[in-house]
């Protein structure tokens, strides 16, 4: 029995743990409830598991019948604090927090690649690494399960590691897409504190107005982008967050903005940290005015290696057919940690369209959003691909 056929007969019971994973949606690195599902969908298995020590995470591993290399698949398995408003018979139970992402996918599809490569370990050439890993969400989880053994579980590092990604939009259902080299951003954050003098509104002249330079300071931010780096080389900057004042006739002390900056090079990732400092203290200093500007490193780029981006993609070829994956023309501007894993490992990140079928990938609510919907169908074919990439290139 081929992967794809075995993991449409486990169908129903991906469906009800994915469905049970998202009734009851974590947050950051702790997950007991989560790390407890997936314990109880491995036992009985092959298995050598063992869980996190400063984080809610499981590693198994499972050992092939003859000697050879380790490979590493990941799913994560948190959530968002995100205040579901689907009306489904599996509705998140915790208020304010929800798989909006599409992580309880990931964790089921892996939970499924365990249960299809431990039928047939006999015929692995090697080992394979499960990585179920909490606090993709902005907490790091992958550096911690690094630091804590998580590449060296089956006694070497893995010669390849891979991972998964479902949307709930751009892409129709069971369409998978990956590419060679950057497939998504850098992710980090520029934090920026205007100090002025407060005054009257009345007479601003007697103030030092840390609003008006603030604005001109986003304004000026986005100038320096068009300007000052090659469109094909991406950068964005995009401040989100702008807080200052209290009263419309009162000018206040201080104003205060955070942008988040994605970039896909090195280069421009120095580069922008410095320009976007130079750029601030530059509009403070004609304004008379002081500025405290930082910048929080988060997620590096996640680029895929050249050779297993191209793996993958004869790996979907012959399992599902021609049509089912696409070399994506370009990256995404949205970040993950699983770049940790690949700056370690060589491997590759490919995305599963998960639109349910009666909507249209271009208008549907996208991942992160309170009404993003995943479709249950690619369960099966997410953890066929899985265990597919450990078999065959432990072949």
């Amino acid at each position: 029995m081929s992967f794809t056929e075995a993991a449409r007969d486990m169908r129903d019971e991906l469906i009800q743990l994915r469905h049970s994973l998202h009734t009851t949606p974590e947050l950051g690195l702790h997950l007991p409830r989560t790390q407890e599902k997936v314990l109880a969908a491995l036992d009985g298995l092959p298995l050598e598991v063992k869980t996190g020590t400063a984080l809610s995470s499981v590693t198994a591993v499972l050992r092939g019948g003859r000697p050879g290399p380790a490979v590493l698949l990941r799913g994560d398995m948190d959530a968002l604090p995100v205040a579901e408003k689907n009306d489904l018979p599996y509705v998140s139970q915790l208020p304010g927090q929800m798989h909006a992402c599409g992580h309880d996918l990931h964790t089921a599809m892996l939970a499924g690649a365990a249960r299809l490569l431990s039928a047939r370990r006999e015929e692995l050439a090697g080992d394979v690494i499960f990585m179920f890993q909490p606090g993709e969400e902005g907490f790091e989880g992958a550096k911690h399960m690094i630091n804590e053994g998580v590449l060296d579980a089956a006694g070497a590092r893995p010669v390849a590691a891979y991972g998964m990604h479902v949307v709930s939009a751009m892409l129709p259902p069971g369409l998978f897409a990956s590419r060679p080299g950057p497939i998504m951003a850098a992710a980090d954050t520029f934090l920026v504190t205007v100090k002025g003098r407060g005054g009257h509104g009345s007479s601003p002249h007697r103030s030092l107005d840390p609003i008006a330079a603030g604005c001109e300071m986003v304004t000026a931010l986005q100038i320096m982008v068009t300007r000052g780096f090659d469109v094909f080389d991406p950068v964005v900057v995009t401040v989100g967050s702008f807080h200052g004042g209290s009263a419309d006739n009162v000018i206040p002390d201080e104003a205060r903005f955070e942008a988040t900056v994605r970039t896909f090079s090195k280069d421009n990732r120095t580069k922008v940290k410095r320009r976007l400092v130079e750029v601030v203290r530059g509009i403070a200093a004609a304004h008379g005015l002081e500025v405290e500007a930082s910048f929080g490193m988060g997620y590096p780029v996640t680029v895929n290696d050249d050779g297993e981006a191209a793996f993958v993609g004869r790996t979907a070829d012959e399992l599902f057919g021609p049509g089912r994956y696409f070399v994506s023309p370009q990256p995404v501007m949205g970040s993950e940690d699983f770049s940790y894993v690949l700056e370690e490992v060589p491997g590759a990140f490919v995305f599963l369209g998960a639109c349910p079928a009666d909507r249209d990938p271009a208008t549907a609510p996208y991942n992160h959003s309170p009404e993003a919907i995943f479709d249950d169908a690619v369960l099966s074919d997410g953890a066929a691909l899985y265990a597919t990439l450990a078999h065959a290139r432990l072949s």
